[in-house]
């Protein structure tokens, strides 16, 4: 048997998002809520979602917009089906949620059942995410799911900030990534840091692979690239 799958809803409204969530429960659904985009991103962060019920308009720093802009930014988070549910109905709103990478659009006021079909539709188009995926390029490998790296198959220790960095250097592996393009990807729109944090970081992650740290190329006024071939 399958585990229920796991559903964020980013709503600032607390009655809204008791509704939503209510009616999300009942259907054997596992429920959490965020009430600032701050709030929704430390709960991805914390445990990825299935699946992301989200209000535009929220308190804070961060709109609506903004948690979008992140999910789809960081690779281990592009996946995560997104349902917009706001007030913002007008057409234009709607072509550009889904422009951001909203996977469907509801508009307030809403029917609460309709919007539990909505979201076990979007679900089932999803492609499954315990499915476990291992990204393995020469002697080292990350296991997405159990967010483990191994080197030669011993076990390499990586922060959060060093294991988002691989991720996206093993995805992108045979193409230079300049310092900005890394620094979007692994720290997301929400990154205030100059490039040679990256710099700071690759070494670190270098140190950690040990003999793969070659893997990593410096592509000198560029940036950084994996290999795809061993280096010599």
């Amino acid at each position: 048997m399958n585990p229920p799958a796991r559903i964020l809803v980013v709503e600032d409204e607390p009655d809204i998002a008791a509704l939503v969530a209510f009616h999300l429960a009942r259907e054997g659904y596992r429920v959490r809520t965020a009430a600032t985009g701050e709030e929704a991103l430390a709960s991805v962060e914390s445990e990825r979602p299935d699946l992301v019920v989200l209000d535009l308009m929220l308190p804070g720093g961060l709109s609506g917009w903004d948690v979008l802009r992140s999910l789809r930014a960081r690779p281990e988070w592009a996946e995560v089906p997104v349902i917009v549910l706001t007030a913002r109905g007008a057409e234009e709103d709607r072509l550009t949620g889904f422009r951001a990478g909203a996977d469907d659009y509801v508009a307030k006021p809403f029917s609460p059942p309709e919007l539990v079909l909505r979201v076990g539709a979007v679900l089932r188009r999803a492609p499954p995410s315990d499915a476990r995926r291992v990204l393995r390029v020469g002697p080292v490998a990350l296991d997405l799911e159990a967010r483990r790296v191994t080197v030669d198959g011993r076990p390499v220790e990586l922060t959060p900030t060093e294991l988002r960095l691989l991720q996206v250097l093993l995805e992108r592996r045979g193409r230079v990534q300049s310092r900005q393009q890394l620094l979007q990807a692994a720290w997301g729109v929400r990154a205030n840091l100059e490039s040679r944090t990256v710099d700071m970081h690759v070494l670190r992650l270098r140190q950690k692979l040990g003999p793969a740290a070659g893997w990593i190329e410096t592509v000198r006024g560029f940036g950084y690239r994996f290999r795809t071939e061993p280096p010599r």
